[in-house]
């Protein structure tokens, strides 16, 4: 098979998943809607039905997007993480905890691969925000939490900052992930909840992965064309 034959290939491939990106999207903005919409009405059915579907739509709307794999790894963890965690239970938390982890450190390996370097300032803001957050929470958390997650927090906390090397969406999603995790933790050191916390919390998660989706897939775009450069995985080349 000679090259351009290869490139052709390789093209009308791409062109076919894309077609199939968009509905998959509108799925995603779908159960989202109906996810939020039930917890606004307090139909716990309707969230645990909706929420695992989530992630798998996003991941499969970065997939035939042409992402890389890394990012469709971070939402699958994510996925993990959403199912984990509609479990009360301190074990169940945990292992939540742990797959958006590893789903962390996806994301700071696709953001480490841009040669742009995050700005200074943006770490340190992000970093006396931690300290203080972490300050004010710790006598109220569980003796048994606190290690896992200042841990936790310190991932995240990198993963905010270094996601503003893609751009404006991706730094968003980074910060909106900060807030979302920062509700989670505020609950369960039995502070003061907004009405309805599950929505709030639900509504920055979803708005921080889609952000960072959709910073990931507009990012460089002629590296992207390709599959070449920072974010791609391989090569139309040869």
């Amino acid at each position: 098979m000679t090259a351009t034959a290869s490139r052709t290939g390789r093209i009308g491939h791409g062109g076919r998943a894309e077609r199939f990106a968009r509905p998959v999207l509108l799925a995603f903005l779908l159960a989202a809607a109906v996810d939020l919409a039930g917890l606004i009405a307090g139909a716990e059915t309707v969230h645990l039905v909706a929420k695992p579907l989530l992630m798998p739509l996003l991941a499969g709307y970065a997939a035939l997007s042409g992402g890389p794999r890394l990012l469709v790894a971070a939402l699958l963890f994510g996925w993990g993480g959403d199912v984990f965690l509609l479990a009360d239970n301190d074990l169940a938390f945990l292992v939540g905890m742990g797959s958006f982890a590893v789903g962390h450190v996806c994301y700071l390996t696709l953001f480490g691969r841009d040669q742009a370097r995050a700005p200074l300032a943006t770490g340190a803001g992000y970093a006396l925000v931690l300290v203080v957050f972490l300050v004010l929470i710790w006598p109220d958390l569980p003796a048994d939490l606190r290690i896992p997650l200042t841990g936790y927090s310190l991932l995240l906390t990198a993963v905010a900052w270094r996601a503003g090397v893609l751009g404006r969406y991706a730094a968003a999603g980074g910060a909106l992930f900060l807030v979302s995790d920062a509700l989670i933790a505020t609950g369960i050191a039995d502070w003061p909840q907004a009405p309805a916390p599950d929505f709030w919390v639900m509504l920055t998660y979803i708005a921080a992965q889609a952000l960072l989706t959709l910073g990931v897939l507009t990012a460089a775009p002629g590296r992207r064309t390709g599959r070449t450069g920072a974010y791609g995985e391989g090569s139309t080349s040869g």
